[in-house]
């Protein structure tokens, strides 16, 4: 049995350590208190949220160790290890000297990495460049300091952007639609998104004021 539902908290009650998703109520002045679980992953918990009254109080889905006395220790999840190797697997995908006009400290660092996993979280891969699958296409990103922004634009399949198997007219046309779809969804996560103007060109994205 994977947990206990007790009538007023939903909690199991044992002696053990046990790891998983757990529902918690964030504690504004204190620790979180636990009101469910373990659960076995994030859907398991989101559903079991959705079954709380309205007049329950809010709770949020963690993960973590939870301890014989009571207390939650978080750890990242399974799924958000997996999503972090995931993008580091995009961000190497960028050119090795990308950030060698930047300081340490310079936040268009951590701008283009805040673009690259929005994009990732869309299903939308980083252009290899110079590895194999660098026909494929993909986003390209550039932090651009003079800009004071991160450039984005999309590079299509070699057979598009390099051999023009369609053409010209329509390698450009392509291109608008891609970029103009990466330029919504950026500002639909709420960046601040500006055209760098003609006809196929990518979009400069900067935090919004």
């Amino acid at each position: 049995m994977d947990h206990v539902d007790l009538r007023s908290t939903g909690l199991r009650l044992d002696s053990e350590a046990r790891l998983g998703w757990w529902l918690v109520v964030e504690g504004q002045d204190g620790p979180d208190r636990l009101v469910a679980g373990p659960y076995d992953d994030r859907t398991g918990a989101g559903w079991a949220a959705a079954e709380r009254g309205e007049d329950d109080e809010p709770v949020r889905a963690v993960y973590g160790v939870r301890h014989p006395d009571g207390g939650l220790h978080r750890r990242p999840s399974p799924q958000e290890l997996a999503w972090l190797t995931h993008l580091g697997d995009q961000l190497d995908r960028l050119p090795g000297d990308w950030d060698a006009d930047l300081a340490d400290d310079d936040p268009l660092a951590t701008l283009l990495v805040e673009v690259a996993a929005v994009l990732a979280e869309a299903g939308l891969p980083l252009w290899d460049a110079t590895g194999a699958g660098g026909a494929l296409g993909g986003v390209c990103l550039s932090a651009e300091p003079g800009l004071d922004g991160v450039v984005v634009g999309w590079r299509q399949h070699d057979r598009m952007s390099v051999e023009q198997l369609h053409g010209a007219d329509t390698d450009t046309a392509v291109q608008q639609v891609v970029n103009s779809a990466l330029a919504d969804v950026l500002w639909l996560r709420g960046f601040e998104v500006d055209d760098l103007g003609g006809d196929a060109s990518g979009s400069v994205v900067r935090r919004a004021a």
